[in-house]
């Protein structure tokens, strides 16, 4: 990885004091995955459901295990570090990196999560997509800011990314209306095809009967200057016709975002379990 390396942010000694919540779903990823103990960790960390939406896995400790294990023997060696990790009200969003087998497959992987009462995991979905190691301004799939402030801004910093969505990014929306939330100053892009600016965005939204339209916002997790959103996409180019899963992940400074990244991954006809949403 080299000085492009994601921070293993989680692991800063400032934030050992985590939610109890950021914790848990920490400790599922570390402990059950990059550790190898699955059945020991989704035991542990999960409430009297586990309800998932992960591509393939089955509801449920049997589940997780049954999806993992296999996964576990196949890819003997796994770095997975959590860059960011937001907690809001119930629910929880992680930012991770995962390489395996010496770096045979990269992917970032971004995971929402619902808690119960005793803050245990009751509820998962999440996007994957591999992991890019530069776009076109030079920057990486996760790297770039991980603190987490303006605490007191949650709510404003949530309201700004929903009505981006609403306004202008969603079907029927105004893409014009795209700079009024996202800085015209500095807009950092971590989407491997797209330039910093927001002028190569916008001329994207723009396009004459552009192919990605957002149709539904399906979660939204803030916490201070981060807000991570999951919604339902389509792509139409008149040949192919897909639905998608999108995570968008924004931070905002001063009323407008100026950094964003994002993962997408096709919706499966069919699955295991109950659908990706």
């Amino acid at each position: 990885m080299g000085s492009n390396s994601p921070i293993t942010f989680l692991e800063k000694p400032q934030l050992k004091k985590m939610s109890k919540k950021l914790e848990n779903a920490r400790n599922l990823y570390l402990e059950g995955i990059r550790d190898g103990k699955a059945r020991e960790a989704v035991t542990k960390y999960t409430g009297d459901r586990y309800t998932q939406h992960s591509t393939g896995v089955r509801d449920g400790i049997e589940g997780f295990v049954e999806f993992f294990e296999p996964f576990i023997a196949r890819n003997p060696k796994r770095d997975i570090q959590i860059v960011r990790g937001l907690v809001d009200g119930q629910y929880v969003f992680i930012h991770a990196f995962q390489s395996l087998n010496d770096g045979e497959a990269k992917w970032v992987t971004t995971d929402f999560f619902d808690t119960d009462e005793n803050d245990k995991i009751i509820e998962h979905w999440d996007v994957i997509a591999e992991f890019s190691e530069s776009t076109p301004s030079g920057h990486t799939s996760v790297d770039g800011p991980t603190e987490i402030t303006d605490l007191d801004k949650t709510e404003e910093n949530k309201e700004l990314v929903r009505k981006l969505l609403n306004d202008a990014l969603m079907r029927g929306g105004n893409p014009e209306n795209i700079t009024k939330y996202i800085s015209t100053e500095k807009y950092i892009q971590h989407n491997k095809e797209v330039a910093d600016g927001v002028e190569h965005f916008l001329t994207l939204a723009k396009m004459p009967n552009r192919p990605l339209n957002y149709d539904e916002l399906v979660l939204m997790v803030g916490q201070g200057n981060f807000v991570a959103t999951l919604c339902k996409a389509n792509w139409n180019d008149g040949k192919l016709k897909q639905d998608y899963a999108q995570v968008d992940l924004f931070r905002i400074e001063d009323g407008k975002i100026v950094e964003h990244w994002d993962n997408v991954e096709p919706v499966p006809e069919n699955d295991v379990n109950s659908g990706k949403f």
